[in-house]
């Protein structure tokens, strides 16, 4: 599988595992969890994404039960995990309010927390999870740098931010912000015209691409229109494989290098993640869908 390159020395496989629904699987042993790692690296997906809230702040401790002791496995893998929201469950469970937090202690007591519940002993990408509107720039940024320089991350980027909600915190940084974990999907498209892809684009950066498939809805038909279910199933039937394969294949197509984050439990859907890379993606077969996507033909 591809593999993109963010800042000088980390490449992350081209699809990602995003284990935010860890917690959800009725077996969350270390034997299980292994084995969804394992078939993601058959495939050639290295990459798993993480973050400290996820799983009412248990995720973490699921994937580390699994790592523990096993640097054979961990030594295969880069993972990426997230900070900054405070919600009042598991270790938060006496906040009064749910609230984001990019102070210099909160950071690098998460990332104390993410390394530990883990068992590893440096996170490959640390994200900040949401923009914080009572972020202080400079001390944001110094504690990120401080986790780069302390060895404890290699390299930082930021999830769900805006063009200036990057420039601000990027401002008060030595280290370069890496990458923009947000929302894309053939139901979530407006990042390609607000600026959100533009701007990553405009500067090499690789943008990780959340939700792919609708939250799920792309399957179940939830989400999106009868017209773009009958043309990704066209697609699909054509290539031999499903709905998801397809709604990935449009992203991995566009030239900014979308690295999308696909989360399930299910260990056959695991397996198939790779799927994508078999459906051909040209310019008029991506804006089918688009226009499917859109409702209307572009302008």
């Amino acid at each position: 599988m591809e593999r993109v390159t963010l800042g000088n020395d980390m490449a992350l496989s081209r699809i990602v595992y995003g284990m935010w629904r860890l917690g959800d699987d009725a077996d969350t042993s270390p034997a299980h969890v292994q084995a969804k790692i394992e078939a993601c690296l058959e495939q050639g997906i290295t990459s798993f994404d993480q973050a400290d809230i996820y799983g009412d702040y248990g995720a973490e401790e699921i994937l580390g039960n699994c790592l523990r002791g096993n640097t054979a496995l961990r030594n295969q893998m880069e993972i990426v995990t997230k900070c900054d929201i405070v919600a009042p469950c598991g270790r938060y469970a006496d906040a009064r309010v749910k609230y984001y937090d990019t102070s210099r202690a909160h950071i690098a007591a998460s990332v104390e927390h993410s390394l530990r519940l883990m068992a590893i002993e440096q996170i490959d990408l640390l994200l900040i999870h949401r923009p914080d509107p009572f972020m202080d720039h400079h001390e944001t940024g110094a504690a990120l740098d401080e986790m780069v320089a302390s060895g404890k991350v290699r390299h930082v980027g930021v999830s769900n931010f805006k063009l200036h909600d990057w420039t601000l915190l990027q401002s008060g940084m030595k280290s370069p912000l890496v990458t923009n974990q947000i929302e894309l999907s053939l139901t979530a498209h407006e990042g390609f015209t607000n600026g959100d892809v533009a701007y990553l684009q405009e500067r090499g950066i690789k943008p990780m691409a959340w939700s792919p498939l609708g939250g799920g809805g792309l399957m179940t038909g939830d989400a999106g229109s009868p017209a773009l279910h009958a043309a990704m199933d066209a697609l699909a039937s054509a290539s031999g494989t499903d709905r998801a394969a397809v709604a990935v294949a449009w992203l991995l197509a566009h030239p900014a290098g979308l690295i999308p984050v696909m989360g399930t439990n299910n260990l056959s859907r695991i397996k198939g993640f790779s799927d994508a890379l078999k459906v051909p993606m040209d310019r008029q077969t991506w804006y089918e869908l688009y226009t499917h996507a859109l409702g209307n033909e572009v302008p």
